[in-house]
């Protein structure tokens, strides 16, 4: 008779009742298959194989980008009904606005470059979402839930289709140092911990200091191998023996990533290797090389990049609550030219088609000013009732404006789209029903959507 008198659960369930007492764990078991990173099988063929979300951390506004309200100069100054806090006021758009590309999609002058890309474009104008604070919109926006306790939209398409390239993560986070809330816009939560993104500080684009202790500064590549073996064999062992433990499972399986990423990432996040006229195209910022970087990952087999717009003393850039109009000159015209050298970057290649690209924030800002303490230089306060966001590529209609805010830009009115329809229609294009994208935990069942979302239907190709 065996010394280990421990006996788990599952073992129990396996000799009791001639193994019958296994099959209510069937749903289970396929789970775990699922959080293995093995590639799973989509729901259905998808239109996108990749996502990469640029994400505008504090909010830009709709008023001055992709929603032109040109009604604001008759009502400019006064207040909107119901509101009487002093030095309020509707609040025109000083930029003007004008049909680009031979889909006559409307935008801004503050994006020239994009412009060009107007045809590739599907401007959503109708966004809403449940509330207008920084914290739980950000959180509502990233993981559908506004508590800091659920996985985030990279982590659940990790969970639900697995990885391409086995010596790099399915998910990567690139951003300057810490955003509002931080990791929890990027934490896989009660998921698998293989199915959290990477995070990588893009604020110095030097190798080493992208991906801290990426090679052991005293060990060869093979010491370093015949030591992560025996220790998996260790791991192996215990894992065997208690095979409900899917935390060192994931453990196990990350860290044979973290060996199999010094060669890989080596390569992958040097972006010094792209010839020059690539490089200019982007333009010489922090968002400009993380856009590249993001570019060379999706390439190479990660499924899932997040590209935060934050500054070094900025965690919320656009977050113009004075200045607006300036703060909107030039945050654009960065965003402007790295996202448009994006889009060319990946049309060139042949990956636009099967990559979706998001753009966005949070959500909009007013189309009322808010003053400063000198009320020389309004700023626009945070909106949530009605904002712009737009996609391209993989599997999107380009050259489309859907839906519409009200005549002042106040409320989304037709063909209103929630953050939980933009999530359904995410996983949708990837190939995954969000209503069966489903991980029982704490005893009742979790889906990134909750009980809510449709796919817009009408924005796919």
């Amino acid at each position: 008779m065996s010394n280990n008198t421990h006996m788990n659960r599952r073992k129990m369930l396996q000799t009791a009742g001639a193994g019958f007492g296994m099959l209510p764990l069937a749903g289970l078991l396929q789970q775990e298959s699922l959080a293995s990173g093995a590639i799973a099988k989509p729901h259905f063929p998808p239109r996108a194989k990749r996502v990469i979300f640029l994400f505008m951390n504090g909010a830009p506004s709709h008023v001055d980008t992709f929603d032109p309200k040109p009604a604001l100069a008759r009502f400019d100054g006064q207040q909107p009904e119901g509101m009487k806090t002093k030095g309020t006021g509707f609040m025109p758009s000083p930029f003007r606005f004008s049909p680009r590309g031979e889909s006559g999609v409307v935008m801004s002058e503050l994006f020239p470059q994009l412009s060009r890309h107007a045809d590739d474009l599907c401007v959503i104008r109708s966004m809403h979402t449940d509330t207008p604070n920084h914290e739980p919109g950000l959180l509502l926006m990233h993981s559908g839930n506004q508590q800091p306790t659920r996985p985030c939209l990279g982590s659940w398409a990790s969970y639900g289709l697995g990885t391409e390239n086995e010596n790099l993560p399915a998910f990567v986070t690139l951003c300057p140092g810490m955003p509002v809330v931080g990791p929890q816009l990027w934490s896989s939560a009660f998921l698998p911990g293989n199915h959290q993104a990477m995070a990588v500080n893009t604020s110095e684009m030097k190798l080493e200091q992208l991906v801290a202790h990426l090679k052991h500064p005293a060990m060869s590549r093979s010491e370093q191998r015949q030591q992560l073996d025996l220790i998996q064999q260790l791991n192996g062992i215990h894992a065997r023996q208690r095979q409900e433990e899917t935390e060192l499972d994931a453990h196990i399986r990350c860290m044979e990533l973290a060996f199999q990423m010094q060669a890989e990432a080596t390569e992958a996040f040097d972006i010094s290797g792209e010839p020059q006229h690539v490089r200019d195209r982007y333009g010489d910022t922090t968002f400009a090389h993380s856009c590249l970087l993001g570019r060379r990952l999706l390439e190479r087999g990660v499924r899932f990049v997040q590209v935060y717009y934050v500054e070094k003393n900025k965690k919320q850039p656009w977050d113009t609550h004075n200045d607006n109009d300036n703060q909107h000159r030039r945050l654009c015209s960065d965003s402007d030219r790295a996202t448009a050298a994006l889009l060319t970057d990946l049309k060139e290649r042949g990956m636009l088609e099967d990559t979706l690209v998001v753009w966005g924030g949070e959500f909009g800002r007013t189309p009322y000013s808010q003053t400063d303490k000198n009320k020389k230089k309004p700023g626009r306060d945070h909106h949530a009732t009605g904002f712009s966001m737009f996609l391209a590529g993989g599997g999107v209609r380009g050259g489309m404006m859907y839906g519409q805010t009200d005549e002042l830009g106040m409320h989304a009115i037709e063909n209103r789209v929630h953050v939980h329809d933009l999530h359904a229609t995410m996983l949708y294009l990837m190939g995954i029903d969000h209503t069966r994208l489903v991980y029982r935990y704490s005893g009742r069942d979790f889906r990134l959507t909750d009980v809510y979302g449709r796919v817009v239907r009408d924005i796919v190709a």
